[in-house]
């Protein structure tokens, strides 16, 4: 038996792995596991090339816990290792025996799936183990090895009489880490980071149901066969032609078995140059709430699971979307749990982008009555892209639609055609009204329509953001909420409703008026509407109201503090205002004012607490 000491840079590499290398010590079996596909993988390249006469069956890799003894076996049936290589390879701290393979068989090795980039993956391994045992035997006729080590620089090796070609790793779990020796905490790791792994996982066993005989002597009878944890063949494996819509749809209940929403659709992502990426994305159904949607993408590197924490390499827009994405060209630092910088990372987001850009363009093209009914579950990711992405969005203004109260479907385009006509102010901009809330807003969507404005229905939890972003690429537009100060200032139409009251009139009723209301929260304006209108109408300047939108969803805060002055639009044609102008009784034309404002101030949700109290009981006095 030989004796020495590993030859590390750091004179203290073991208490470094334990503490500070890796961020979370679950991911020892994924790193075992990894180097075990490695090995199997290399053997089945060397046996189909004919360097040597390997029989290779059906290698499988094996996973053990034997809590008695306090043990965690990871055992494969791979190419193996003679004492020389243990030396080489594990004894020299960050030696990639995977790398050194790659080089030597470079011309013909580049497709194996060989996963290794990290030569410290092995030693993780001692992030729960007290001591950690290899016992390996090489392909080649040589004698198999057994190294020990304790968690220091020192170790032991000798000969083995193992006689089955492979590795067998025992890791003896520190009492820090007993957690590692139950069943369905190791059952759930292999789930989590393996469950797509190319190489068969066998975890014990379980029992299955068969039928023998035929007829009257058919019985059923229970048979134990080794369980297989993992799916070696998932579907961004293979080749969009392999595929059809179940196939994509079993598969996405495959990757989220607690999500009962069938997907709107898929894309398949597969590029080998400038890089190689593989992938399957899938447009859910998406709330409003975009906080509650990211992390579902699934990030893999060989069919070995990385992180759902994808941003960087998927743009923050498409962080909504779910499925998987696997490559080999993303950098990943030692534990492969971050990313690095690096200029390929950007290409593939740019790539990823351009996919569902074309994708959606695709959709809308084939069959645009199916993508109007699937527009709001998809809005928000289009929307945000628009926002975050400017690619993106010059291919979305074609497809990005706006949908209006009575439910039909305009592109940005069509829209200023549809609008050119009676919705400009005098600047000459086409003015675009829009709900954020049909509900709330439902009194003002009726006023521009009797005046047959279009209004548009845009209320998803960034539009504010993504309105000011269609201004400024288009000068000739602007957009007004409905309840905004703008309906009036729109350009007079032939049939507009003629003021009931003259001059001297309206200027009496809106001195009464204004005497009755605060004047530091509403600047009282007199139009001409129908006569069946409300008698008052609150409306929030536009400009004021967009940045307070934007401050509460995350823009500028100076906007905080700002005042909240309302427009209190007079309808002079409505008969309670000539009521007020007319009666001799100061009390009586408080009592009109106070109603008609409450009521204007319920229309706007600003009704609250112990005014929306007096409203109550003096609309019941009304009643009496």
């Amino acid at each position: 038996m030989a004796k020495g000491k590993i030859n590390v840079s750091v004179e203290n590499i073991f208490p470094l792995i334990k503490k500070f290398l890796y961020s979370d010590h679950e991911i020892f079996l994924r790193e075992l596991i990894s180097n075990a596909t490695d090995a199997t993988s290399k053997l089945k390249h060397l046996s189909s090339i004919g360097e040597k006469n390997i029989k290779i069956d059906n290698p499988i890799i094996e996973i053990k816990v034997d809590k008695k003894g306090k043990k965690l076996h990871v055992i494969d049936e791979g190419i193996g290792m003679t004492i020389d290589e243990v030396k080489k390879y594990i004894n020299e701290v960050a030696f990639s025996g995977a790398e050194e393979f790659l080089e030597k068989y470079k011309d013909s090795a580049k497709d194996t799936g060989i996963i290794g980039h990290f030569g410290l993956g092995f030693y993780s391994a001692f992030m729960v183990a007290k001591k950690v045992e290899i016992i390996t035997k090489s392909y080649k006729n040589e004698n198999a090895a057994h190294w020990i080590c304790d968690g220091s620089p020192e170790y032991s090796i000798s000969k083995s009489d193992k006689k089955e070609r492979g590795t067998e790793i025992i890791l003896h779990i520190d009492k820090d880490s007993k957690e590692f020796l139950e069943e369905s905490r190791i059952k759930n790791l292999l789930l989590k980071y393996n469950k797509f792994m190319p190489i068969p996982i066998k975890f014990g066993t379980k029992e299955i149901s068969k039928k023998t005989g035929k007829g009257k002597k058919e019985k059923e009878i229970k048979e134990t066969v080794d369980d297989i944890i993992n799916n070696t063949n998932p579907a961004w494996t293979k080749a969009p032609t392999e595929l059809n819509e179940d196939s994509y749809k079993e598969f996405y209940k495959e990757l989220y078995p607690m999500q009962f929403e069938e997907p709107l659709f898929n894309i398949h992502l597969n590029v080998d140059y400038p890089f190689n990426l593989t992938g399957i994305l899938y447009f859910p159904k998406i709330t409003n709430d975009i906080n509650i949607q990211k992390d579902k993408i699934q990030l893999y590197q060989n069919q070995v699971f990385v992180t759902d924490n994808v941003e960087g390499i998927v743009p923050e827009f498409l962080t909504l979307l779910r499925g998987v994405i696997d490559s080999p060209d993303i950098p990943l630092n030692v534990s492969r749990s971050y990313l690095q910088a690096d200029g390929a990372v950007k290409k593939i987001s740019n790539y990823i982008t351009r996919k569902v850009a074309d994708k959606l363009s695709s959709l809308y093209k084939k069959d645009r009555k199916e993508f109007e009914k699937k527009w709001n579950d998809i809005k928000v990711v289009i929307e945000y892209g628009m926002l975050s992405e400017e690619k993106f969005y010059e291919k979305a203004e074609k497809f990005a639609l706006y949908p209006t109260v009575n439910d039909k479907y305009f592109t940005l385009e069509e829209l200023k055609k549809k609008v050119s006509k009676n919705q400009t102010d005098k600047d000459g901009k086409l003015v675009i009204l829009y709900t954020s809330n049909k509900d709330e807003q439902h009194s003002y969507i009726e006023i521009a329509k009797e005046k047959g404005y279009e209004v548009l229905v845009l209320d998803s939890p960034i539009i504010s953001h993504l309105i000011q972003k269609i201004e400024t690429s288009n000068d000739k537009i602007t957009f007004s909420r409905v309840d905004a100060d703008v309906i009036d200032k729109l350009i007079k139409k032939e049939n507009e409703e003629i003021s009931k009251l003259n001059d001297k009139e309206k200027e009496k009723l809106k001195k009464i008026i204004e005497e009755s209301v605060p004047k530091e929260k509403y600047t009282v304006q007199l139009e001409s509407m129908d006569s069946s209108s409300a008698p008052f109408v609150i409306t929030f300047p536009e400009f004021m109201r967009r940045m307070k939108e934007m401050q509460q969803s995350g823009g500028n805060s100076m906007f905080g503090n700002m005042p909240e002055i309302y427009n209190l639009i007079i309808n002079v044609n409505n008969p309670i205002n000539s009521e007020i102008l007319k009666s001799k009784s100061k009390e009586k034309k408080e009592r009109l004012i106070k109603q008609s404002l409450d009521l204007a101030k319920l229309s706007q949700n600003l009704l609250k607490g112990e005014d929306l109290t007096s409203f109550i009981k003096r609309s019941i006095d009304l009643i009496k």
